[in-house]
């Protein structure tokens, strides 16, 4: 294959995602039995529809609505919330959220990381593999289910804030960061890629040469590196919702559910979004990546085999 192919399909698809989500969204508001304008502004409890259709384009069917929306979102305006906090800018909403999820990401992400680094340099030792492994059975609702009974018990129910709500946060990242083989597949992963690479003969012939195998093969293994990284983000990233949702940690998954449950569109689609965008920057990042090291390797002198 051409090398510049799959950068290439991640690319078009790091522009696609953030179309597609809102269109799927705006897909399921109109699939669901009733006016979408009732729907998101019931008769007797919300007052205003025409103006709300005529805003959004509710009135125009559901390309009209979506095209209003994504010229609204592209200037930073996602509407009001209908229930969540109804009357509350969404944009408020998704950028009180974030800080949260970003820790929690961040967080989790620093032992998959070193598990990483550990495996590449030989810090992790070969033999510690079935504890990693063992760890990693356990389900990520089940690990969050743990931490908020203890939490509650050890707390109340209603700790939420200062070293309790730290807490929820640090353990929403330790689920993520261990559970569901999570850091076993971030160590055996990257070890295997390395073990494959290094069967391969020009790696045996550094040897003979003096030079360094890891040398010479990270720029090989470097593209299937990025993209395992960028997998476990997204896999983090996913498990949010779940994790948030059950310790109770003020975050964009948090928020994606409540909006989804009170079907309050408005804060789904937000956050729906800001998810998509996330992907695919990461896709985005992968495809720069995996450029610059295409380029890097082929601008690199030839060695001559005497």
């Amino acid at each position: 294959m051409t090398w510049w192919i799959r950068p290439l399909v991640r690319l078009l698809a790091a522009v696609a995602l953030p179309l597609a989500v809102p269109a799927l969204v705006t897909a399921a508001l109109w699939v669901l039995p009733g006016d979408p304008a009732e729907i998101i502004c019931p008769p007797g409890i919300c007052t205003g529809k025409e103006v709300l259709s005529a805003r959004w384009g509710l009135d125009r069917g559901p390309t009209g609505f979506y095209s209003t929306w994504m010229a609204h979102a592209l200037q930073g305006d996602f509407g009001n919330s209908w229930r969540v906090a109804q009357g509350m800018d969404v944009s408020e909403l998704v950028a009180e959220s974030l800080p949260a999820t970003a820790q929690v990401v961040g967080i989790a992400l620093i032992p998959l990381v070193l598990g990483m680094v550990g495996a590449v340099l030989g810090l992790v030792p070969r033999r510690a593999d079935p504890f990693w492994q063992f760890i990693g059975l356990m389900p990520s609702v089940i690990l969050a289910l743990a931490g908020a009974a203890f939490i509650q018990i050890q707390y109340g129910a209603l700790s939420f804030d200062g070293f309790p709500g730290f807490l929820r946060l640090l353990f929403a990242a330790l689920v993520l960061g261990l559970s569901d083989g999570a850091l076993a597949d971030a160590i055996v992963g990257t070890r295997g890629t390395f073990d494959e690479e290094y069967k391969q003969r020009y790696a045996q012939i550094s040897i003979l040469r003096g030079e360094s195998m890891l040398g010479n093969a990270l720029p090989n293994v470097l593209p299937a590196l990025i993209g395992q990284l960028r997998a476990r983000v997204v896999h983090v990233v996913s498990g949010t919702v779940v994790v948030e949702v059950v310790l109770g940690v003020p975050g964009l998954g948090e928020l994606l559910w409540a909006g989804t449950l009170l079907q309050d569109f408005a804060v789904v689609l937000a956050a729906a979004w800001a998810y998509a965008l996330l992907s695919g920057a990461l896709l985005l990042v992968q495809a720069l990546a995996e450029i610059a090291v295409a380029v890097w390797v082929r601008s690199a002198p030839a060695v001559e085999v005497a």
